[in-house]
């Protein structure tokens, strides 16, 4: 076993990988294959927002860090009753392999086990490995095999809740002139002007758009960096004060204020038809540069 990493379980059942090497550390709950803290040793801020209330519970998922949001993200195209944001990040994986990069870096390749509720609700045979990359930047792979004689289609994407001064202090940039549905306006759609900032409750999916995104954030004097490859649409998202409050896992009061969600995706008409016996990969990579 790589001497970087670690297996721990909580009291709760649930099994995690704790990894500590030369350029950062992280924990990723094998339930959901999800990365609820990573940060490198050169920042001075958590990089990853993760909220106090975030719930460890078999067959929940986490509020915070980065969820994977697979095989449909949002709710399901025809069964509200299925998990909002796909089964992915509920259902268990296995640790493959890990290894140390010559750059001091830890790699993990983690793949989703068969259960029930997976079958129940994705009826096609498949495979989905996420390969993820610890270090400086933490970067994360997720390919999807169709197995089956038959196309599918996913939707997909990285939930991923970064770590803020303050949701007023910021601004988001990379998405100027990219188209946008407007999720509170009633999915009206228009062209995002400029940067992005916030100022009330804010949730918008841009589409046919591959560009890196960034999160400048001057409080803290850096900038979270969102690169991305195979990824057609982006998500930009903060609840604002009443959604919190009614969500119970945001944390505590004004705790929200320190999160926003800017996630690489492929969703709404970037959705992704994968034919048989072919692979499809969506890749994001962060990183932070202080000043």
């Amino acid at each position: 076993m790589n001497k970087s990493i670690k297996i721990t379980s909580e009291a709760n059942g649930l099994q995690f990988i704790e990894i500590d090497n030369s350029l950062a550390v992280a924990r990723i709950a094998l339930q959901g294959a999800h990365v609820d803290w990573w940060r490198p040793r050169s920042a001075k801020h958590d990089v990853l927002w993760l909220s106090s209330n975030a719930r460890y519970e078999s067959g929940r998922s986490i509020r915070g860090g980065v969820p994977i949001c697979w095989p449909w993200f949002g709710k399901h195209p025809t069964d509200d009753s299925f998990c909002v944001h796909g089964f992915a990040r509920v259902i268990p994986w296995k640790l493959l392999e890990s290894s140390q990069l010559k750059n001091g870096a830890t790699k993990l390749i983690l793949k989703m086990l068969p259960t029930d509720a997976v079958t129940k609700q994705l009826t096609y045979p498949f495979e989905l490995v996420l390969t993820i990359i610890v270090g400086e930047s933490l970067y994360m792979n997720l390919k999807t095999t169709n197995l089956s004689d038959n196309p599918f289609m996913i939707s997909e994407g990285y939930h991923t809740y970064f770590y803020i001064s303050d949701i007023e202090n910021i601004k988001v940039t990379g998405l100027e002139n990219s188209l946008y549905t407007d999720k509170i306006d009633n999915f009206n759609r228009g062209i995002e002007k400029s940067s992005i900032t916030f100022k009330a409750e804010f949730d918008r999916v841009y589409s046919n758009t591959s560009n890196d995104c960034y999160i400048e954030d001057e409080k803290f004097n850096r900038v979270i960096t969102i690169k991305k490859s195979n990824s057609n649409s982006t998500v930009v998202w903060t609840p604002w004060k009443e959604k919190a409050k009614n969500m119970g896992d945001m944390g505590e009061e004004n705790e929200w204020r320190r999160m926003v969600c800017v996630e690489t995706a492929n969703t709404f008409e970037n959705s992704v038809m994968i034919y048989p016996k072919l692979s499809h990969s969506i890749a994001t990579e962060y990183s932070v540069q202080e000043y």
